[in-house]
This record gives C-alpha cells, structure tokens and sequence, in this order.
C-alpha cells in the first residue's frame, strides 16, 4: 500500500514533488498500488519510485501524461499503464515486468537496460524508442508499432509478435 504522505506531496503537483525528490534523496518513494488515473506527471522526478501494481490508466480517452518523466530504476511491475503517455520519457533501469502497456504512446522512451519481460504492450506506440539491453522475454508485441526502435539482438527470438 502507498506512503500516504507520498501521495499528499504528489498531490500539491509536479513542482513541489520535484523540490520535495531534490531536498530528500535518500527517500525511495512508496506509491505502490496507489490510483493515479488523474495525475498529470509531465517532467515528474519518478526516479527509483516504487509504482508496483499502481494504476496509471488513461480513462475515457485522456491519458496519465508522463511527458518526459523520469523513471529511471523505478518499480512498475504489474502497473497498469494502460493508454498511458510515455513520450520521451527516460525508463532506464526501470523494472516494468507484467505491466500492461496496451496502446501506450511511447514514442522515444529510453527503455535502456529496462526489464520488460512478459510485459503487454499490445498495440502500442514504441516509435523511435530505445531498447538497448533491454529484457523482452515473454513481452507481447502484437499490433505495436516499432518504426525507428532500437531493439536488443535477442528481441526478435524471445518476444511475442506477429
């Protein structure tokens, strides 16, 4: 369950969150299983932030913004981020393992040495992303379009695409 004094700081918006990360680095923030279908997190500091099982599904047509947000190392595995926006968001290290992704707009994340492994990224937007030793086991690439992407060697034998 997230640190509801996490959530109270993400709560006042992006600036104060970033302010808050800068001035409390050793803090590895909680928000695991928390909602945050409503949150526009655009250039949020999500470094090393614990999201696992957390909702950040777009709902009816509008999507959780993470407009160049930073994720590096952070915790996603079995998030829901659902028709979430990515683009240029920066997920190196990142451990999205089981995500849902599906119809995610991701056009130029950096994947880096990121952890997708059985994650669902069916029909998602992957232009121009960065794979690079990127963990693909098991992911579910149907119907994505990858126009541009850096792909790890491997990807071609252990991810499911058609």
């Amino acid at each position: 369950m997230a640190n509801q004094a996490h959530i109270d700081i993400l709560n006042q918006g992006v600036p104060a969150w970033n302010v808050w990360r800068e001035s409390n680095p050793s803090i590895r923030p909680d928000l695991t299983g928390a909602n945050l279908t409503d949150y526009e997190l655009t250039d949020a500091n999500l470094t090393g932030v614990d999201l696992q099982g957390a909702n950040l599904r777009g709902v009816q047509g509008m999507a959780v913004h993470l407009f160049s947000a930073n994720l590096q190392k952070a915790t996603l595995e079995m998030a829901n981020l659902q028709e979430a926006d990515f683009v240029g968001a920066d997920l190196q290290g990142a451990n999205l393992e089981q995500a849902n992704l599906q119809k995610a707009l991701m056009i130029m994340a950096n994947f880096q040495n990121a952890n997708l492994s059985r994650a669902d990224l069916h029909g998602a937007d992957l232009r121009d992303a960065n794979f690079t030793r990127a963990c693909l086991e098991g992911t579910i690439l149907t119907e994505t379009d990858m126009q541009g992407a850096i792909l790890p060697k491997e990807c071609a034998i252990s991810a499911s695409s058609s």
